[in-house]
This record gives C-alpha cells, sequence and structure tokens, in this order.
C-alpha cells in the first residue's frame, strides 16, 4: 500500500496539470489536424512517461506495487482501445473535422480524470466496507465480458437520451461555429456540435469507466496506484486514438481479447477469497490474451480476402 500522505497525490496531480496545460497552451494552441507521425510521437512519449514512474515505483515501494501499476496500466490502456472505436463514430456522426477533434478530446480526457477519481473512491470504499461487493463487481465483468465477445454493436448516436434531452434545455446551432463550444445569437446562448461531441465522450468515458475501474480494483485495492495507471493510460488515450483511428477497424479478434480479459480478472475476484493469482501471472495472462487478439486481427484475413 502506498501511504507516503498526502504530498504524493499532490505533486502527481500538479504534474499531470502542468502536462496538460503544456500540451493544450503550447503544443496544440492551434487547432490543427494530427498526423501520424505526430500521433505515434506523443503516444511513445505517453507510454515512456508511464514506464518511467513504474521504474521510479519499483525504485521506492517495490516490484509487488510496481507490478501492480504495470497490470492495471495494462488493463486500462487495452480495454481504451473500445473508447477509439466510440470515437471515430462520435466524430464521424457529428462531422468534426480532424483539426478541432483535440480540443474535443483534450476537454473530454481532463473531465474523464475527474470523473475516474469520483469512480475509484466509490469503489475502493464499497469493497472496504462491504467485502461482499467483490462477489458483485466480479460478476459484473464476467458477464460483461461474455456479452462483449458475443455482441459488439456501435451505439445509436441519432437516438442517444443525453442528447435529446440537452436539446430540450439549449438550442443546438445546425452547424459548427469553428472550435467553439457555444456561442451568442439572438440574445441566447446556443451550443454547438463541437460540444454534443464532447458531452458524448464524456457519457462514453462513465460507461466504459463501469466496467475498467472495477477490472483494475481485481489487481489493487491501493487508490493511488488505481489512480494514477488510470490516468497515465487516458492521458495517453488521445495519441493513441490519432494512431489507430484510421486502422481500428483491422483490430476485428480485438474485442475478444477484451472479453477475455474482463471474464479472467471477474473471476481473478470471485476467487480471491480461496485463492489470490498472482500479480506476476495476472500481467502475463493480460499480456497473452491482447497479444493473441491483435496478433489473430493481422494473421486471419476475413472471408473472400486473400493474403
Amino acid at each position: 500500500m502506498f501511504d507516503s500522505g498526502i504530498w504524493p497525490w499532490v505533486f502527481f496531480n500538479l504534474f499531470v496539470l502542468a502536462m496538460l496545460a503544456l500540451d493544450l497552451g503550447v503544443f496544440h494552441r492551434k487547432s490543427h489536424a494530427v498526423g501520424m507521425k505526430e500521433a505515434l510521437g506523443w503516444s511513445a512519449f505517453w507510454i515512456a512517461l508511464a514506464l518511467t514512474f513504474n521504474a521510479g515505483l519499483a525504485v521506492v515501494q517495490g516490484k509487488q506495487v510496481a507490478l501492480e501499476f504495470l497490470a492495471g496500466y495494462l488493463i486500462e490502456k487495452s480495454l481504451s482501445v473500445d473508447n477509439i472505436f466510440v470515437f471515430v463514430l462520435i466524430f464521424s456522426f457529428f462531422r468534426i473535422p480532424a483539426q478541432y477533434q483535440h480540443r474535443v478530446l483534450f476537454w473530454g480526457i481532463l473531465g474523464a480524470l475527474l470523473m475516474r477519481a469520483g469512480f475509484i473512491a466509490g469503489g475502493i470504499t464499497l469493497l472496504k466496507t462491504f467485502h461482499w461487493m467483490i462477489y458483485v463487481f466480479g460478476g459484473f465483468l464476467v458477464i460483461t465480458g461474455i456479452k462483449m465477445a458475443f455482441k459488439h454493436e456501435a451505439p445509436a448516436l441519432d437516438k442517444n437520451p443525453v442528447v435529446r434531452l440537452f436539446k430540450k434545455f439549449m438550442p443546438v446551432t445546425p452547424t459548427l461555429e469553428g472550435q467553439r463550444f457555444f456561442v451568442r445569437k439572438q440574445g441566447r446562448t446556443w451550443a454547438t456540435p463541437l460540444f454534443l461531441a464532447l458531452l458524448i465522450v464524456e457519457v462514453t468515458d462513465v460507461i466504459f469507466a463501469v466496467d475498467s475501474i472495477p477490472a483494475i480494483l481485481a489487481v489493487t485495492d491501493d487508490p493511488f496506484i488505481v489512480y494514477t495507471s488510470n490516468v497515465f493510460a487516458i492521458l495517453g488515450l488521445r495519441s493513441l486514438y490519432f494512431a489507430l483511428a484510421g486502422v481500428v477497424g483491422l483490430f476485428r479478434y480485438l474485442h475478444y481479447g477484451l472479453a477475455a480479459i474482463l471474464v479472467f480478472v471477474g473471476s481473478k475476484m470471485l476467487i480471491s477469497d480461496v485463492y489470490k493469482v498472482p500479480i506476476g501471472v495476472s500481467l502475463g495472462v493480460i499480456g497473452a490474451l491482447l497479444a493473441v487478439s491483435v496478433l489473430m486481427s493481422v494473421w486471419i484475413k476475413p472471408k473472400g480476402e486473400h493474403a
């Protein structure tokens, strides 16, 4: 357990805020389409930053804590690929140009960081107050994993209840107004389609957090490790989106791997009172499931397509 008091939390969050300010205020001050080269560079940067932090944990807190962080980071990173599928649909549906997509994801991820902190605090509190909740979380993950394996449908954005409810309280402009989320017209404040895209991105993250937070709690109940592994995965999500958006459809079998990961970590929670799966084994299983699903997507061609 990371028990060094409040200062690690303070320094870590200050560091995150500084990185976000540098990102939006310097590197992406002007709206532009993020190319593959830039996206891959940022992806490598965020992954290297997470691994550097992981190495620091190994030195300060020991191998066990470092492995817990790495397993949590890998779980969140792999599950976040599902977010990318949805982001592609959202930007396509609202016709968001490439140069404005980074702005939506930046503010979406900033909101996600705040919401994840609440989810993590609530989940850990439930587990520590009511031990039997571990079986609820475990069963939920197993069921979710099974459903994911057999049902992988795109969300119907035109029927989204959040959008329909929002439009009842605030008018929405028919077209984009540059990179602005709100405009003033006819004496009223109007939202733009850019804000609707941001709203759906936030709602999507809440939905995915319901799966991912219990999954990480199967690895560790240390609030600091759960939070930091989540944050690093989320910070790299924007660059991962721009790197994979054009090829994400090629990973046809990835959702089977993600489903298997959810079933595994859910089962791990269900048997935790009888047998605690070593963190090294968990990390190996998660990595293997992810690798196999990606390799299957690369090697197995769709019907009618020849190598």
